[in-house]
């Protein structure tokens, strides 16, 4: 595989490490997806800085849940961003189906939308430094959001 292919691959597994991360409520794996100086931008959310501000976000939303299911697909993925072959883009879609309330399927949030990261080379392989999130719906047992 050449270069440019391998590191889409390896950016994309990092895509598809996060979503594992959180479903599996494996936080270390999680930590293993961001730079340690992460910029997180959740819109109405928050915006999170720094790897153990996103990490403790994600546990105190997620892991009182019933089951998560974080999809990730259509990966463009642009290595070689402004000119530096250890930056690279992407643009991911993201549709999360949740049970809010474990046990509840009748509890539940589906969401839709995209995420634009910005990834960076380290010693460690390819990590997400930059996360711009765009949700385009948001449903919940009561309603649409």
């Amino acid at each position: 595989m050449d270069g440019l292919r391998e590191d889409q691959a390896q950016i994309s597994e990092v895509l598809v490490r996060y979503a594992t991360g959180i479903d599996q409520r494996d936080w270390d794996l999680f930590r293993t997806c961001w730079t340690s100086d992460a910029i997180a931008d959740y819109g109405d959310i928050g915006r999170f800085v720094g790897i153990d501000a996103l990490t403790d976000f994600m546990f105190a939303s997620h892991d009182a849940m019933g089951t998560t299911h974080h999809r990730l697909s259509n990966f463009a993925i642009d290595v070689g961003a402004e000119g530096d072959p250890d930056r690279a883009t992407s643009r991911s879609y993201v549709h999360a189906v949740l049970i809010a309330t474990p046990g509840d399927t009748k509890s539940w949030i589906d969401a839709i939308g995209h995420y634009d990261d910005v990834l960076i080379r380290t010693a460690d392989g390819w990590r997400i430094s930059h996360r711009t999130v765009h949700m385009s719906r948001m449903m919940t047992a009561g309603g649409t959001h």
